[in-house]
């Protein structure tokens, strides 16, 4: 699985494709616990292995390069600390490329969100870990708390 992370650009045409094809049903996917469960199934299924998912329910991919902010070591969601190695590694983790110098990079392959790496985020909301991120855009619950946070 982990080829998929040296096509950024295919993985956010899979991500444009999906959005379209889980729009038309929203109104019935967000209402559906059965197909909630299953969004929870697929996301750990796929999500896990090609991009270390942690389920935090607000998947924010597509705006950092289709590379998951959430594996980094402190878990920062708009861009490095002040901690990065001359050689691009983390300070937390030596051994590890710095997420934020692989998304800033991957970002660059991406024609249609990678402009989207220089948007802040709004801080992650703990209340969604383990729910899904799909079901968290399509009801509106992650621009809602964009929304709340950016007043």
């Amino acid at each position: 699985m982990s080829m998929f992370r040296l096509h950024p650009a295919f993985l956010e045409l899979i991500y444009k494709g999906t959005v379209a094809f889980l729009n038309p049903g929203k109104s019935l996917i967000v209402r559906s616990r059965i197909i909630n469960s299953g969004l929870i199934f697929a996301e750990r299924l796929f999500k896990k292995p090609v991009f270390d998912c942690q389920m935090c329910g607000q998947c924010v991919l597509h705006n950092t390069g289709m590379t998951c902010p959430m594996t980094c070591p402190k878990s920062l969601r708009n861009g490095p600390c002040g901690g990065v190695r001359n050689n691009g590694n983390c300070e937390v983790k030596p051994e590890m490329m710095c997420v934020w110098v692989t998304a800033w990079e991957r970002s660059k392959q991406m024609p249609i969100y990678g402009p989207n790496i220089n948007a802040i985020m709004a801080p992650l909301d703990r209340r969604l870990q383990d729910t899904s991120a799909w079901v968290n855009e399509l009801s509106g619950r992650t621009e809602i708390i964009q929304d709340e946070w950016s007043s």
